[in-house]
């Protein structure tokens, strides 16, 4: 049978006590100061327009007078609600073209934790959002949820190619002004080109007859 010097391993224990006390307490702090740190970050985005208006158009206010706030439409938070699956695409879009970019200078050390912990709660926030916009739908229209987001893709891509032939059409009419502004000033310096060289040709001519006619009246003399 081994004694054991129970007095002897007070003073681990309490080492050990003590370290992980100091540790738990040093992880509490630095979570709580990331936490708020992540808090007082600006958003990734800017205000959801889309969204706050749909919210409004769901809750309503009673106006002055009246017991019963006014009814909305089910077409018209139906459609408010498709306009802001609309913009969550376009951030989506957004959020995908710049992940890799932050990752890879994350890496590099290009850019800061700070806007690398916006970029994760934006995404957090999104898919909140995307959420949300499945259980509205859902609740507008039985299954809507599963099709809405399809339907706001197909808007968003008939959108961009909007603008981007609007840009196209922009930009042709521009070339076709500067054109129009070049071929007027090619076409007036050829002219005063022309002109300098039916000048130039002509006052030879006139000095070579000038000087021919007293020869040939010595000739007939």
């Amino acid at each position: 049978m081994f004694s054991l010097d129970w007095r002897g391993l007070v003073l681990p224990f309490a080492y050990l006590i003590v370290l992980t006390g100091t540790f738990m307490t040093f992880s509490t702090i630095y979570r709580k100061r990331k936490a708020q740190q992540s808090a007082n970050l600006a958003p990734w985005f800017g205000p959801h327009l889309q969204r706050n208006v749909y919210l409004s158009l769901l809750h309503m206010e009673p106006e002055n007078g009246s017991e019963k706030a006014p009814k909305v439409p089910e077409s018209v938070l139906r459609a408010a609600l498709l306009r802001r699956a609309v913009e969550d695409i376009h951030r989506i879009i957004q959020i995908r073209a710049a992940k890799a970019a932050c990752s890879s200078l994350l890496q590099r050390g290009s850019i800061g934790d700070d806007l690398w912990q916006r970029f994760q709660r934006a995404e957090k926030e999104m898919e909140e959002e995307l959420r949300d916009v499945v259980m509205e739908a859902n609740a507008l229209a039985p299954n809507w949820g599963q099709s809405i987001f399809q339907t706001a893709n197909e808007i968003a891509a008939n959108t961009v190619l909007r603008e981007r032939l609007d840009e196209i059409q922009a930009q042709a009419t521009q070339e076709k002004e500067w054109w129009e502004k070049r071929r007027a000033t090619v076409r007036s310096e050829f002219m005063k080109e022309l002109e300098g060289d039916e000048t130039g040709t002509g006052t030879p001519a006139d000095t070579s007859s000038v000087t021919s006619s007293p020869s040939k009246k010595k000739g007939k003399n």
